[in-house]
């Protein structure tokens, strides 16, 4: 059995065998979140049930990797803005839009792809902004740096604990990697 880890800001960082599970909460460095309701670990004089989902109380760091082609990574490098009209979004606020519509032979990349508000998004339609008459904030280009943090895909399998489910949706859909054409 293993365990889903949660970074202190509640984001699936990693899978652990249930033992380094039981040892990062002795070491109280993570708390439990969810536990098996069926399965326990048992010792000489301890019972208790066997942990599903831990969270690490202190920030955990992120080794570098190459910045992948991906919604958050558009999303971190715009810094959660519209690139037309400016205003600060929440993810679930947001869109990504083809700088050059695809209609057009705009293609899905760095230098193509851009944070934008569903209005803007709309009122640019299948235009570029010069026809819909609107500026970009910055031209959008393949990032060297993104913010220090740490980004991890986890997929949901037919063998997924239940009580994973939550955790790991929330973060598929924003870290998948874009096709790139």
């Amino acid at each position: 059995m293993e365990t889903l880890v949660l970074s202190a800001s509640y984001e699936p960082v990693s899978r652990v065998p249930w033992q380094r599970a039981i040892t990062l909460i002795w070491e109280n460095k993570v708390e439990v979140i969810e536990e098996y309701e069926n399965r326990w670990v048992h010792s000489v004089t301890l019972e208790f049930r066997m942990p599903s989902v831990i969270r690490f109380l202190k920030a955990v760091r992120g080794r570098k990797r190459a910045i992948k082609f991906s919604r958050e990574n558009v999303f971190a490098r715009d810094n959660g803005r519209c690139q037309y009209c400016s205003v600060k979004l929440a993810r679930a606020e947001s869109t990504y839009d083809h700088v050059i519509p695809r209609a057009m032979g705009g293609h899905t990349r760095w230098e193509n792809v851009v944070i934008a508000c569903y209005a803007c998004n709309q009122k640019k339609g299948c235009k570029t902004p010069e026809q819909a008459k609107m500026k970009l904030l910055t031209l959008p280009i393949k990032p060297k740096k993104l913010p220090d943090t740490l980004r991890l895909t986890f997929q949901v399998t037919k063998d997924t604990p239940d009580s994973w489910k939550q955790w790991i949706a929330s973060v598929s859909y924003w870290n998948t990697e874009l096709d790139q054409d």
